[in-house]
């Protein structure tokens, strides 16, 4: 990701925006008996295309916006999105995020990564924490539904920041180029 000042207002109208829409909209729409969680899917698909430095800091600034937003404890949602962002944006940086169906697995992994963390982060915060079967029932309809709205929610968040990507994967596949040339023991871009 090409790091400008037009690179930092597009991200961060990008971690308002999804805030917002999550927390005031979102959230009150409930579908099969679940909600739809923006917030991991966005922070996933600024990882996978945008890198894990970009994805971190993604991360962290939609859960420290969410924590301010929602008050609940500061730095909980912010420790977990940051980790999340960082292995995601590995992943798309070790391997060629080139393939279409890409954001589905990428989706649901950030989803369920970012539901573990916070139930584990929360439980870890609060003396009198308990939990319930129904919470994993709410864990398993949001992790479906992002699911099934992870393509495009990914191509929408790919449209937003293509102009600062580096490199676009698509546009890889689309040219039919030739393969990352990688050492003779594999590690792509370090000539080993």
């Amino acid at each position: 990701m090409i790091l400008t000042p037009g690179t930092v207002v597009r991200l961060a109208l990008l971690v308002i925006f999804t805030v917002v829409i999550q927390v005031s909209g979102l959230e009150s729409i409930p579908l099969l008996g679940g909600t739809i969680d923006l917030i991991p899917l966005v922070v996933g698909a600024v990882a996978l295309y945008g890198g894990s430095i970009a994805g971190a800091a993604m991360g962290f600034c939609c859960g420290l916006l969410l924590d301010f937003i929602v008050g609940q404890d500061v730095g909980a949602s912010s420790l977990v999105l940051t980790a999340v962002g960082y292995f995601a944006g590995r992943y798309g940086e070790v391997n060629e995020p080139a393939n279409a169906l890409l954001p589905i697995p990428v989706g649901a992994a950030t989803t369920a990564a970012y539901l573990v963390g916070t139930t584990i982060v929360s439980l870890m915060l609060s003396f009198d924490a308990s939990l319930s079967i129904l919470a994993f029932r709410d864990m398993f309809l949001t992790l479906f539904l992002n699911t099934l709205v992870a393509l495009p929610v990914f191509a929408l968040v790919r449209k937003i920041i293509r102009p600062v990507l580096t490199r676009d994967p698509l546009d890889r596949r689309r040219k039919r180029a030739q393969p990352i040339e990688s050492g003779p023991i594999g590690l792509r871009g370090l000539g080993i």
